[in-house]
């Protein structure tokens, strides 16, 4: 049976979700809002009430805190999602992984598409799911296309760590969560990560867990 939520239009889903001040609940998984896939944006929200509602994403992030977030982690079935990553870590971490600082980017109606057929295998996170964490092989290099929130043509390159987070934030708006393209041997609490495998790549974690890199 539907909620009033999942009836109501769009506009009234996110001036609801406003109505509070701070950062918006984020959606854990198994609510059907993270595997139902979005409408593409196309006006559902006037220019004031998507410029509330991408800050509100924005606070949301910064207070979880992650590096992105979609709308359908707050309940939000349209194809909008925010991204930032400020890369506080080591240089050792930041040549290994390619994480390189992203500002703050809105991307809207994104897709994306492998460029070359270099996979790139490290754990990953998700707001969503909450205390875990596993390896995700994931194309190294991508191209994403879409809009930002004025409505400007987005068309760009990805490689290394900005790569991995377009990815796994689009996919959020495919229904598609980390989860589905893990290897799952590799799962580890965030506690068993902290105390064996904060290495920055996963080979010890691959020899010690028994599973295949990319």
């Amino acid at each position: 049976m539907a909620t009033p939520r999942d009836r109501a239009p769009l506009a009234e889903q996110v001036e609801a979700l406003l109505a509070v001040d701070g950062p918006l609940p984020i959606v854990a998984a198994g609510d059907p809002v993270l595997r139902g896939g979005t409408e593409r944006f196309d006006g559902q929200l006037d220019d004031a009430l998507l410029a509330r509602f991408v800050e509100a994403l924005r606070v949301t992030m910064h207070a979880a805190p992650g590096v992105g977030l979609a709308a359908p982690q707050v309940g939000v079935a349209l194809r909008i999602a925010v991204i930032e990553d400020p890369a506080p870590v080591p240089e050792e971490v930041r040549l290994v992984r390619g994480r390189v600082p992203q500002p703050f980017r809105v991307l809207v109606n994104p897709s994306y598409e492998s460029v070359g057929s270099r996979p790139a295998a490290f754990f990953e996170g998700c707001l969503s799911v909450p205390g875990w964490q596993a390896v995700v092989a994931r194309p190294a290099e991508v191209r994403l296309t879409g809009q930002d929130e004025h409505g400007r043509a987005l068309d760009e390159v990805f490689t290394g760590w900005p790569a991995r987070i377009v990815q796994h934030e689009t996919d959020h708006l495919d229904g598609t969560l980390y989860l589905d393209r893990a290897e799952l041997r590799s799962l580890s609490s965030n506690e068993a990560m902290a105390e064996r495998w904060t290495q920055p790549a996963p080979e010890e974690a691959a020899r010690a867990l028994g599973f295949p890199l990319a």
